[in-house]
């Protein structure tokens, strides 16, 4: 069963039966809205952008993102950038896989951010959708829409984090950012830490 996070909300990563989670795959959606126009409606491609910045406290150790598929210790994988979106019915356009269980010691946080590459804002983005799955089992355990567009053109996702048990929670962020790239946001990610 899904949970629908609000901004803000956090969610431990514990299945039901107690055990922790041990490969999560965070997923990112989007379509481009359209637009009306002279001549009609018209659709422009968007390329949004999905990273994962690993983080020994509030010090940045790695990221993961298209032109970095794979963290240094390999527990994160980005599985490859799209160009357009357009997944459409809820479907992942670009996808990052946690092996939590082999996440380095020293890594007390991951966070998600979403960045349009190519400069477009939110406000030309319709359907988008970060979701967090058990990879294990296929089931989602939780989505949060990346909704309200905006002149921004990136955003702070979501983030999972060491709940100090032992295990893993996430927090749904949804904080906007001018970005391009997640280089641009870090300025903006230092509250979240």
């Amino acid at each position: 069963m899904s949970v629908n996070l609000a901004k803000g909300q956090r969610v431990s990563l514990q299945k039901s039966s107690g055990e922790s989670l041990t490969i999560v795959r965070m997923g990112l959606g989007w379509k481009a809205a359209p637009k009306r126009g002279l001549f009609g409606t018209r659709t422009r491609q968007i390329d949004l952008d999905a990273s994962a910045l690993l983080y020994a406290g509030k010090t940045p150790s790695d990221v993961v993102f298209f032109q970095h598929l794979v963290s240094n210790d390999g527990s994160v994988r980005h599985t490859g950038d799209n160009l357009v979106g357009g997944a459409g019915a809820g479907g992942d356009d670009e996808s990052i896989v946690v092996d939590l269980s082999h996440v380095p010691a020293h890594v007390t946080q991951v966070v998600f951010t979403v960045s349009s590459y190519t400069g477009q804002t939110f406000a030309e983005v319709q359907n988008a959708h970060c979701r967090l799955v058990d990879e294990t089992t296929g089931q989602e355990l939780a989505r949060y829409e990346l909704a309200g567009g905006g002149p921004h053109t990136g955003q702070i996702m979501a983030k999972v984090f060491r709940d100090g048990e032992g295990g893993w929670g996430m927090q749904a962020i949804g904080a906007p950012a001018k970005a391009r790239t997640f280089q641009d946001m870090l300025p903006a990610i230092d509250p979240f830490l």
